[in-house]
Order: structure tokens, then C-alpha cells, then sequence
């Protein structure tokens, strides 16, 4: 009998990339709901959806992502982030439903100069990860609740807002600009974490841990926006910057490289950055 799945964030990037994939993946039936369907931070409202829809998996996709907006809507990064994924594990917890949820490198400051295992010592620089490890911790303090939370990097897909659609729209309009040459981390194709998510629930992988997974890389958004040029032969100059050049409300790890030898370990298929934004930018 197919595993019922459902997912939350069904029009953000990850839950987009669910649908692209859901056809590849008979042995699961997929529902999808997007925040006009569901709003996660009314815990009656996600109850009354689990128990007319009675999913065997809850694959929570919704998030609060605008890292720099989150430092003036610290309420709203946080509700969204916390308190609404709080009402899903409870939720879940009660029904006997299993929950993915997906969390960022981000919850890390930055200033390890390896690359950080799922147990190192979390110490988020910005609302926006202080938002999401509270979430984590929503997650991993429910007692009863069969979870995996995803840490995943510098998410991007050829739909929504991210740094490559940003680039190709930049590169269409400059022909000069400055990209950060002093942070470092990996890009993860949304479509990827997708992958990794559906094999882990077909291998019965879901039993209470915390996992890494990006593409496998250590690059700057620097070398990313060269990379991006080079697929797409553009004529655009692209000059390194430092982070000091680049002034943002909310303050970035400078070094937030994921261990992935968990992943690699679970048998996951990890891809080589380069290998990823291929694929992406052919889709585009």
C-alpha cells in the first residue's frame, strides 16, 4: 500500500521540487498544501487537516526564509519558524505521524574552520537561525514523535527567490558587479534535498536524528556567481567583494560547511555542486 505523504510549503521552492519529482516516486501518494490550504500556526486548523487526510508522513516545507526582513519581524520569523512547527510535532505526535522538517546550516556562527557535524555546538548570529534551531528544539523535545529535521545550505531552485534567479536577473541588467568572496558554505539544489528526503522515508529512515546534506562542495558566493556566468556564457564582470563592502541588516556565518559523512553513511546520493547547477540552470 502507497505511504501517504504530506506537505506543507507546497508553492515555496522545496515543496515545488516535491511536485517535479512526486511521479518518479510511485510508491507514495502525495498531498500537497500551500498556506492559503493550511496555516500551520493554528494548531485546530493542521489537526483538522491530519485527521480528514490521515497521512502516514508530514513533510513540513513552510518557513520563514527573508534573513535579513527577520531581524526588524522577529515575531513573525519566529511563529512561523517556532511556534508553528511546535503545533506540528504535537500534532504529529498525537497521531502517530512521522515529520521531516528542514532546518539550516545557519543555526552555526561561522567560525569553525571545519566543516560541522550534526552534534557541534549550535550558536546561531541572526534571527533568522536563532528562529530555526528553536524550532529543532520544538521538534526534539516532544516526546512520542518519530522525526527527522534536514539541515540543509544555500537553498536554490529554478523557481522562487534565490541567489542564482537573483544572478540571472542581475546579469541580464549590469554588466559590472560585486559578489562576497568571504563567506564560504555549499549551494543545495532544492530538487536534491527532495531526492534525499523520499529515499530516506522509503529506506524507513525516519527514527529521531538530526542529518547534514548539501551538494558536496566548500565554495564562496563569489566562486557561485562564477560558476553561474560560466553555464550561462555571460559577458558580466564579476569583482570579489568582502562582506564589509556589502553591509546587510543581518550578520552571515563566514564559514558554515556541513559534514556530510552521516548522509554518505545512510547511502544518500550527494552531487557535485557544479553537477546540480547544471541541471538547475538547464531547467531555467
Amino acid at each position: 500500500m502507497n505511504k501517504k505523504i504530506l506537505i506543507t510549503g507546497a508553492d515555496g521552492q522545496l515543496g515545488r521540487s516535491f511536485k517535479n519529482i512526486q511521479n518518479n516516486n510511485q510508491w507514495a501518494g502525495f498531498l500537497f498544501l500551500n498556506r492559503h490550504d493550511l496555516d500551520i500556526s493554528i494548531k485546530e486548523d493542521i489537526e483538522k487537516v491530519v485527521k480528514e487526510l490521515k497521512p502516514d508522513f508530514f513533510i513540513n516545507c513552510a518557513a520563514y526564509t527573508a534573513v535579513d526582513k527577520a531581524e526588524s519581524e522577529k515575531d513573525k520569523a519566529f511563529l512561523i519558524n517556532d511556534k508553528a512547527v511546535k503545533n506540528i510535532a504535537e500534532v504529529c505526535s498525537d497521531n502517530k505521524i512521522s515529520l521531516i522538517h528542514y532546518s539550516t546550516d545557519f543555526v552555526f556562527n561561522g567560525e569553525s574552520g571545519q566543516a560541522y557535524l550534526e552534534n557541534d555546538k549550535t550558536n546561531p548570529i541572526n534571527v533568522y537561525g536563532k528562529s530555526k534551531l528553536a524550532g529543532e528544539h520544538s521538534i526534539r523535545n516532544k516526546e512520542k514523535l518519530n522525526y527527522l529535521i534536514i539541515r540543509t545550505s544555500w537553498v536554490y531552485a529554478e523557481h522562487g527567490n534565490n541567489f542564482v534567479k537573483t544572478m540571472l536577473r542581475l546579469f541580464d541588467s549590469k554588466e559590472e558587479l560585486g559578489v562576497v568572496n568571504d563567506q564560504v558554505g555549499a549551494p543545495t539544489y532544492a530538487e536534491d534535498i527532495a531526492e534525499c528526503t523520499l529515499s530516506l522515508i522509503e529506506k524507513d529512515m525516519i527514527n529521531d536524528q538530526v542529518l547534514h546534506f548539501s551538494n558536496k562542495g566548500k565554495i564562496s558566493w563569489y566562486d557561485f556567481a562564477c560558476e553561474i556566468k560560466n553555464l550561462t556564457s555571460s559577458n558580466i564582470k564579476i569583482n570579489s567583494i568582502t562582506t564589509n563592502d556589502y553591509p546587510t541588516p543581518a550578520k552571515r556565518p563566514k564559514f558554515s560547511v556541513m559534514d556530510l559523512s552521516r548522509s554518505i553513511g545512510l547511502g544518500i546520493n550527494i552531487k557535485e555542486w557544479k553537477e546540480s547547477l547544471r541541471d538547475c540552470i538547464n531547467k531555467i
